[in-house]
């Protein structure tokens, strides 16, 4: 018998944690009879998503969709070899994290600006103007409802700076304030800014547009933001590192392999994921990972539904007898 510990959580965060020990296979095993179809004997495997985690030449263009629910909207970006976004952009109703897969990218905001690199995050608070100026950029975004408490301290703080970044030169820039989310075809308000005059705002407000980066531990999850409905978190798996099934009683959890190749195995299949690749892990189903070569992987859990916006590109093989013994 392969023995294997299970955490039950109480996301998000109002019930107890339980740890229980399980037979392994038997997670995996099907009732040999159903008589009274008391269960579906089949599921669905668990769909793969991918997206490229690695700068190609393109122009600028929107955002990419990738979930979308009431509570939560994911988007994938990427952005001129040296270019910015050609407007500053208000949120009325969501607060805005960013995660840097690829290149390096420059957030101006009142709040201060600050330079992102890959496995960092920044969190834009609700109504704070912000632009990005990208070099050789990938990002994900993420719109949700606050109030977001951080959950590791700040590695850096924004600040005013004169120039933005090398090459800048001031304009007066389109600004766009969105409500829902931030999604398409949700603008309120449009107008016009002196930037110069927008990003000065820093030096008269305490407040500072914190970035964020996750420690160096290993084997969890480290929970980087906590909103009511959504939690952010990053995972730094090593081999060797215990395979430890996790279920969510109360949310999905989103996850997005951001560095290395790892082995999802789940009660809905299991899938060798490759950075770039997205999946959705339903609530109530188990799940561990394994990694021969080191692993990293964002983690996102969302109460409400939020389904995927692009088709799958492949889905978790079901047959994971063969999968388990060989990690044996």
């Amino acid at each position: 018998m392969s023995v294997v510990t299970e955490i039950i959580d109480g996301f998000p965060g109002d019930r107890p944690v339980r740890v229980i020990e399980r037979d392994e296979p038997l997670l995996f095993k099907k009732p040999a009879q159903n008589p009274m179809k008391l269960w579906e004997d089949d599921v669905p495997p668990l769909p793969v998503y991918k997206f490229i985690s690695k700068y190609e030449p393109v122009r600028f263009a929107p955002p990419r969709g990738v979930f979308e629910g009431p509570s939560l909207r994911l988007e994938w970006m990427t952005m001129s070899v040296n270019g910015r976004q050609p407007f500053y952009h208000r949120n009325t109703d969501v607060e805005e994290i960013g995660f840097q897969i690829y290149g390096q990218r420059t957030q101006m905001t009142e709040l201060g600006t600050i330079d992102l690199s890959p496995g960092q995050f920044s969190c834009i608070p609700v109504g704070i103007a912000h632009d990005n100026y990208g070099r050789e950029d990938i990002h994900l975004i993420l719109y949700m409802h606050g109030p977001v408490q951080a959950c590791v301290p700040a590695a850096e703080l924004g600040e005013y700076r004169n120039p933005a970044f090398p090459g800048w030169e001031p304009k007066m820039m389109a600004e766009v304030t969105t409500h829902c989310l931030g999604g398409p075809h949700c603008d309120v308000a449009v107008g016009m800014v002196d930037e110069v005059m927008l990003l000065k705002t820093t030096q008269s407000i305490e407040e500072k547009l914190p970035l964020h980066e996750p420690s160096k531990a290993t084997g969890k999850t480290e929970w980087i933001y906590k909103a009511p409905k959504v939690w952010i978190g990053h995972t730094t798996l090593v081999a060797g590192s215990p395979r430890i099934y996790t279920r969510h009683m109360c949310a999905d959890e989103i996850q997005y392999q951001f560095e290395g190749t790892r082995t999802l195995i789940t009660q809905r299949g299991a899938v060798t994921l490759e950075p770039g690749e997205f999946v959705s892990i339903p609530f109530g189903c188990a799940f561990a990972s394994e990694t021969h070569d080191g692993s990293k992987h964002v983690s996102v859990l969302t109460a409400d539904k939020t389904p995927a916006v692009p088709q799958p590109v492949r889905t978790a093989d079901l047959n994971i007898e063969e999968l388990l013994a060989a990690y044996a």
